[in-house]
C-alpha cells in the first residue's frame, strides 16, 4: 500500500522504500525511498493527528515558499485521514552538525537573514507572541518545573525573575519577515554550496532575530562558539529564549515525543547562563 502511495506521489515508479531511523522527535515515519532509475528520495508519512497535521502544515510552506535553503519538494499524497505523504530530495548524504564549524555557523545566520528577505506570501500565518515570548510569566504562576532542574535557587529565582520577565515583555516579537522557527542542528544540514534547513512546519511571519536567537543555544550546546562570539543580540530576546526553555524543560515528557524535553533542558542550559550575562543579573 505504502509503495503504491509512493508511486502516486512521486509520478513513476518506487523501487524499494527502505526505514530511515536517526533525527526526528516525533513518531513520523521515515523513509528512503529508491526509484526506478536508482536515484532516491525522502519521504515523511504522518501516524497519528498531530503528525498528519504538521506534515499537512509544512506542504502549505513547500508550495508557499521557494529558496536554495528549502529541499527540494518530489511529491506529496494526502489520503484525507491520519497517514499523508510528503516526499522531498534525499539529503541523508550531505553534512548534519555537530560537529560545528565557525564558518559554517555563518552560514546558518547569513541563510536566517536570506529567508525573512523572501517575499511574503499572503496566507502565511503570524508569530503565536505568548506562545514564544511567555516563558517567564508561565514560571511566575508554577515555579515548580523550572526549579526542579535545579538549575537555580528559589532566592535567587524571586530576585531575578522581575528582570527576567520585564526583559521578554519588552522583546520586539512581531514583524513581517518569514521565519522558520525551529533552526537547530537536527533541522540542518549542508549539502555542497546550499546551507538546507527541513521541517517547514512552525514557518511564520514575525522578528527575523527570533531564528537567530534561539539557534545559538543549540549550537553551542553542540560543541560550537558561544552566543556572543558570532552574534549580537538584543538581552531582551535572549530573555524571551531562557524562559521559553525555562518554562518547558521541566515538564513531564511529551508522550508521542520523549525527546523533547531533553533537549529542551540542554538548549536551557546555555540560554539561562547566557540571559544572565546579557541582563547583568550575576550568579
Amino acid at each position: 500500500m505504502v509503495t503504491e502511495r509512493l508511486t502516486r506521489a512521486i509520478g513513476g515508479p518506487v523501487a524499494r522504500v527502505m526505514p530511515f531511523v536517526g533525527r526526528g522527535y516525533t513518531p513520523a515515519r521515515r523513509m528512503i525511498v529508491e526509484l526506478a532509475d536508482g536515484s532516491t528520495v525522502f519521504a515523511k508519512q504522518g501516524v497519528n493527528e498531530y503528525t498528519a497535521g504538521e506534515l499537512r502544515r509544512e506542504h502549505e510552506n513547500y508550495l508557499r515558499l521557494h529558496g536554495s535553503f528549502m529541499p527540494r519538494l518530489r511529491g506529496w499524497d494526502d489520503d484525507g485521514g491520519l497517514e499523508p505523504i510528503l516526499v522531498l530530495e534525499d539529503l541523508s548524504g550531505a553534512h548534519w552538525p555537530p560537529p560545528w564549524r565557525l564558518d559554517q555557523v555563518r552560514k546558518v545566520l547569513d541563510t536566517i537573514t536570506a529567508i525573512a528577505e523572501q517575499p511574503v506570501p499572503d496566507d502565511m500565518p503570524a508569530l503565536m507572541v505568548e506562545w514564544v515570548g511567555g516563558g517567564w510569566n508561565a514560571v511566575a504562576e508554577d515555579p515548580e518545573p523550572f526549579l526542579s532542574l535545579g538549575m537555580c535557587t528559589d532566592r535567587w529565582l524571586d530576585r531575578a525573575l522581575p528582570a527576567l520577565t520585564a526583559a521578554a515583555e519588552s522583546a520586539r516579537l512581531k514583524g513581517h519577515s518569514v521565519l522558520h522557527l525551529d533552526v537547530r542542528s537536527d533541522n540542518l544540514c549542508f549539502s555542497g554550496d546550499r546551507t538546507v534547513l527541513v521541517d517547514w512546519n512552525h514557518a511564520c511571519l514575525a522578528n527575523p532575530e527570533i531564528d537567530r536567537a534561539f539557534f545559538l543555544p543549540s549550537m553551542h550546546a553542540e560543541g560550537g562558539p558561544a552566543p556572543e562570539e558570532v552574534a549580537t543580540i538584543d538581552p531582551a530576546m535572549v530573555a524571551v529564549v531562557a524562559g521559553f526553555f525555562a518554562c518547558r524543560a521541566g515538564l513531564p515528557p511529551v508522550p508521542d515525543a520523549p525527546g523533547v524535553r531533553p533537549i529542551q533542558r540542554k538548549q536551557l542550559e546555555v540560554a539561562l547562563p547566557w540571559a544572565i550575562r546579557a541582563l547583568g543579573l550575576g550568579a
